[in-house]
């Protein structure tokens, strides 16, 4: 399953298959170089809050996307707790903190405690970790050479079959190979996935077989993430013209939040836009009204608001 010859002959066979990879993720990274830096940074982080999404639903932990907007404290009781601390942690890493060449720093294992919750007691520790980091370097260097795209499923298959992470932490070998396939691109920091992840995160299979779907994968989350922000530019340019007399700049500053949010509450915009929270909600309704955005939740409190794509 992990024999490098048989991988590096599933490269040869699925040469097809990376070039339609590679070309995927070199589009999605042409687009985000095309944009001011603000708005890359905060589109990176709206990729990386999906993709945590999607990746929480293969490690059999899914937890519903308002929930992870919310501060843990406010998170409903039926909700795992362990697994929203390690989706927090996953979606930092996707946005780039923690480097790859030191997997103690990628992992947060620097910090007091070790980790996120009580199964991280499970993972080595001082020389025993060391080891397994060896261990796992010695398993990459076996495949040098190779495209970022094969090192990094190689290394996804690698990962969940030694002790770097306990029981539960599916995550962090998925975040390690998004980050690995995105190594030697431009603004784009993580290569997405997305739903299509779910098929080839946690499968088995032959070198090529996975490799081949692995691929898949790539250009299907790397389109759906090109299309996603063509489509909130898009709906950005509509939104400033449909809101063009409306006096001021706020209605512009919520525009933009919700561009680079999935969903955004009158309490965030009131901190990241420095608005009130009474405008705020003005303009959310306003906006509803001229059917530029929809609330989610369906309540009176805590309320969500998404773009209308």
């Amino acid at each position: 399953m992990l024999d490098p010859a048989a991988w590096r002959m599933a490269e040869r066979d699925c040469a097809v298959d990376l070039a339609q990879a590679a070309q995927a993720i070199g589009r999605l990274d042409g687009l985000l170089a095309g944009l001011d830096e603000k708005t890359r940074r905060g589109l990176i982080a709206r990729l990386a809050f999906s993709e945590v999404v999607s990746m929480l639903w293969a490690a059999g932990t899914p937890i519903p996307q308002d929930v992870l907007i919310r501060d843990l404290a406010d998170a409903p009781s039926s909700v795992d707790l362990e697994a929203l601390a390690l989706a927090r942690w996953a979606i930092g890493r996707l946005q780039g903190r923690g480097r790859l060449e030191a997997l103690r720093d990628f992992l947060g294992l620097h910090r007091g405690g070790q980790g996120r919750g009580d199964s991280d007691l499970l993972r080595p520790t001082g020389a025993d970790f060391d080891s397994e980091t060896e261990g796992f370097a010695a398993g990459l260097a076996a495949l040098e050479g190779c495209h970022a795209i094969t090192r990094a499923a190689f290394g996804c298959r690698l990962w969940r079959l030694i002790d770097l992470s306990p029981d539960g932490h599916q995550l962090e070998a998925m975040c390690w190979a998004a980050r690995a396939m995105a190594d030697s691109a431009g603004p784009l920091v993580m290569v997405p996935m997305g739903q299509a992840g779910r098929r080839v995160w946690t499968i088995g299979g032959d070198a090529e077989e996975f490799l081949r779907a692995w691929c898949g994968a790539i250009a299907a989350g790397c389109e759906a993430g090109f299309r996603v922000i063509r489509q909130l530019m898009d709906w950005a340019d509509r939104a400033r013209r449909t809101t063009a007399r409306i006096k001021g700049s706020n209605a512009e500053l919520v525009i933009d939040a919700l561009v680079v949010h999935p969903v955004v509450s009158a309490a965030a915009l009131e901190a990241e836009a420095a608005i009130s929270r009474d405008t705020a909600e003005r303009l959310l309704a306003r906006l509803q009204g001229l059917g530029l955005v929809r609330e989610i939740t369906g309540g009176t409190r805590f309320r969500l608001w998404t773009a209308v794509l």
